[in-house]
């Protein structure tokens, strides 16, 4: 069992920034690709980042790159998401969730494969 709390969420003006963190429980988090997701009312989730176990591999939705950086610290149970650049699209509730692929350079993209999910934070980018 994972459970994952995020944090950082917030208004901010266009062009800003916000780091979002994500504190996962259990021991075995570094056995755990990690990926960021968003939401608007009305739209199925959707990818943004995803991370591999061990953080050598990271993939970004192409509406992200170069802006979106998601990393982890193993040693402090967490993964950020890290938002510059932001525009009003960005706003949405932001998830971090939690895989277990069997390969350790594995990056996870599609919601049905993630087994943990947070209970998201708010982002609003203001024009």
């Amino acid at each position: 069992q994972v459970q994952l709390v995020e944090s950082g969420g917030g208004l901010v003006q266009a062009g800003g920034s916000l780091r979002l963190s994500c504190a996962a429980s259990g021991r075995t988090f570094t056995t755990y690709a990690m990926g960021w997701f968003r939401q608007v009312p009305g739209k199925e989730r959707e990818f943004v980042a995803a991370i591999s176990w061990s953080g050598g591999t990271t993939y970004y939705t192409d509406s992200v790159k170069g802006r979106f950086t998601i990393s982890r610290d193993n040693a402090k149970n967490t993964v950020y998401l890290q938002m510059n650049s932001l525009k009003p699209e960005d706003t949405a509730v932001y998830y971090c969730a939690a895989a277990q692929p069997p390969n350790p350079v594995v990056v996870v993209t599609t919601t049905l494969e993630y087994d943990y999910w947070g209970q998201g934070t708010q982002v609003t980018v203001s024009s």
